[in-house]
Formats: structure tokens, sequence, C-alpha cells
């Protein structure tokens, strides 16, 4: 783990280095530097082990770029509530990107009461984890895309000690987007957190200090639901207002 650390150390501070010295030749060449970073919601497990292998990125005309990847295998659940990584970034035409390709490795696993479970992904293995996107790259700009995992709803028990990894992945523009913090007391409880604007919903839960964050949430006015287990009853905060950039704060949040 040391040593990914320093890769991934090496890595973010080539892209600080670089980005500022390129930004011209990017913009009078057509070209743009996209940098893709991870971050998971919390989940009732104790790890759940990704191997990432490569990130490639359709472009224009349906062009194929594959990035700079720091290979490895993340525990998803060292990036929550707010905790992001950098896994890959690269130059590329400017334009419309369609499609982002995660490339998993076979060493995927879910731990469960200390004890790992290999986690099967054949369609990933095979021909990569297809996201959708619909990002306009402008020349000489650098633009960050967050992969927002849902490790929860990612792991599926299949029965006989079996476990299927069937990703549910949010790609998140991080430019465009805001966040909801708060504190759930006591810290003991584990809530899910929802925040809902009459169309679309985002969730996250509380992790052991009781924090949560949602993040990725598009600008506008939510109903935030915190719900704890069972007989205590769900609280809800009514117009939370999300600002692109900025993290609003919902508070302490007492059951």
């Amino acid at each position: 783990m040391k040593t990914l650390h320093r890769k991934l150390c090496l890595l973010a501070f080539a892209v600080v280095i670089f980005s500022g010295c390129r930004k011209d030749d990017d913009a009078a060449n057509g070209t743009s530097v996209l940098s893709i970073r991870m971050t998971d919601a919390p989940a009732a497990y104790d790890a759940v082990n990704v191997e990432i292998t490569g990130v490639e990125v359709t472009g224009n005309n349906g062009k194929l770029y594959s990035l700079n990847v720091n290979p490895g295998i993340y525990n998803l659940l060292d990036f929550t509530n707010g905790a992001d990584i950098l896994i890959a970034t690269g130059a590329l035409a400017s334009g419309k990107i369609q499609q982002i390709r995660l490339i998993l490795g076979n060493n995927n696993t879910v731990v469960i009461d200390s004890v790992a479970y290999p986690l099967a992904t054949p369609s990933a293995q095979q021909s990569g984890l297809k996201l959708q996107v619909h990002q306009d790259l402008l020349p000489g700009v650098s633009y960050a895309l967050l992969l927002d995992f849902d490790a929860h709803q990612s792991v599926v028990e299949m029965g006989n000690g079996n476990y299927n990894l069937k990703p549910v992945i949010r790609v998140v523009d991080q430019a465009v987007s805001g966040s909801i913090k708060g504190l759930i007391d006591p810290a003991s409880l584990i809530c899910s957190v929802t925040a809902d604007d009459g169309t679309n919903q985002y969730s996250t839960y509380s992790d052991s200090t009781g924090g949560f964050l949602l993040a990725g949430v598009p600008a506008g006015t939510y109903n935030l639901t915190v719900s704890p287990d069972p007989p205590l009853l769900p609280q809800t905060i009514s117009n939370v207002a999300v600002t692109n950039g900025q993290v609003t704060d919902a508070g302490l949040i007492s059951f």
C-alpha cells in the first residue's frame, strides 16, 4: 500500500507540474486534459477490493484514448464521505466524449467478518465497464470526472458463499455539482441518507463517526431524509439548497 501511495503521489504531482506548462500548447493543438477520480458510498462490509487495470475514453468520431492509469487493487471503502483518489489522467482531442471504459482485473474480493470472498465480474473483465458520458471538452482546459461507486448496491450475494460484482457507478462532473454533509447523533447509528428533488434521488450512508457526505449532487433544492434502523423513525429536512462547487452543511441530526 505504501508503494501504491507513492505512485499515486507521483502521478498527481506530474499532473500539477505539466498541466500549467502544457496549457497554451493544448489550446493551440485542440487538446484537453482529462483526470478520472474515484469515490464510494459507505457499505456494511469490511472491504470491497477492486482491481483496476485500465481506463479508456471514447472521443470524437469514436476514437479511443487509453489514459495513463495507476493500476492496482483499491479498497472502495477507503474512499467514502468526501475522500477520493486519482486513478487516471491523459490528453485527448477536444470535443465531446461519449464513454468511459473502466477495465478490471481478476483480483476482486469482498471481505465479510474478516473472510474474503471472490467477486465475479465476467463482463467487466472481457469488455470493461462502459459508462456513458456526454461531456464537451474545450481546448486547453483541464477537466475532472468523478466515478462514484455504490459498493452497497454493487455487491450481489448469489448464495452458497458466492458474490458477484455488478458495479453501480455515477459519473459526476465535479465542476457542475455540489455536496451535502452532516453529522448523526449518536454516531453508533448507521443511517441511510437520501436527497430528493422530486425527480432524482442521491443516497449514501453515515460512517462510524456519524458523518456523511453526499457528493456530486446537482445544484437545486432537496428534501434530505435520514433513516436509522427501526424502531427509530426517519427525519426529513426540507429545502436543503445545493450550490455548484460548494458543500452545504445540514448540521447535527439527533435521534
